[in-house]
């Protein structure tokens, strides 16, 4: 499943690498129809993308990568292609995760995949429980995933614990309400990858994306090859990630 990467100094800087990429892939319907095909083909095509990403990863020994693979909103899809994108997630996982598992991957799930079909929750646990131990990249894939609703469950879950008297309420901090969250005890993104276009965050990680660095391309989800993501962590790497405060410059300027 891996390839190596070779004269990777020569693209990017092994020293500052972000710690967790996160990926909202888009653009399969749109790469489909330019090629007067079904949206299905496009998502066909899309897992050759996934797959190529998760490698590259792997490879840069990325310690999170976290994919938006089907939200909360996108039930409202059609029945037929609703239907198609489980099967796939389903031949994804039964295909790839032998390798995944002896390349050290853990596979992840952010999400209530309780409502999916059984043969998708139970290929889901098969994954969970082959790469529970793996130290490797955490491969975090998002599936009925919507960061509000993320947000109310884990309000719910800080209100229980409140009225139980497990925590009080002048405790609660920004640090209770992440730990809570389906990403709890995980870096926040360091990089967002936004592919198509597209200028929104379409309720992905929400609470998670406050300090993250944004990169957006054109490319569709399908043409996107590890040279864009190399493209991304060296344009995230010329980035002055100041978290609000002031850089070293513009503190001396502040003290003339």
């Amino acid at each position: 499943m891996l390839r190596r990467i070779t004269n990777i100094n020569e693209l990017i800087d092994s020293d500052s690498l972000p710690r967790h990429i996160a990926i909202i892939m888009d653009g399969n319907g749109r790469w489909a129809r330019k090629r007067l095909m079904p949206r299905t083909v496009g998502h066909r095509a899309g897992m050759g993308s996934l797959k190529e990403v998760v490698k590259a990863c792997d490879e840069l020994k990325i310690p999170v990568l976290t994919v938006y693979a089907f939200s909360t909103e996108n039930w409202k899809r059609p029945d037929n292609e609703v239907q198609f994108l489980m099967k796939l997630l389903v031949e994804f996982l039964h295909k790839e995760l032998d390798e995944l598992n002896e390349n050290d991957v853990r596979v992840n799930v952010i999400g209530d995949y309780s409502v999916l079909n059984h043969e998708c929750q139970d290929e889901i646990q098969r994954a969970l429980l082959t790469t529970r131990n793996n130290q490797g990249l955490l491969f975090n894939i998002a599936l009925n995933y919507g960061a509000r609703a993320e947000m109310v469950e884990a309000i719910k879950k800080i209100v229980d614990k409140v009225i139980s008297g497990e925590i009080s309420r002048d405790s609660i901090c920004e640090a209770t309400v992440a730990s809570f969250l389906y990403t709890g005890g995980v870096p926040d993104p360091d990089l967002l990858i936004r592919t198509a276009g597209e200028l929104r965050l379409s309720n992905f990680l929400l609470w998670q994306l406050a300090y993250t660095e944004l990169w957006v391309t054109d490319c569709l989800w399908p043409d996107f090859t590890r040279e864009n993501l190399f493209a991304a962590i060296r344009d995230y790497q010329q980035r002055d990630r100041r978290f609000g405060a002031l850089t070293a410059l513009e503190k001396g300027d502040e003290s003339v």
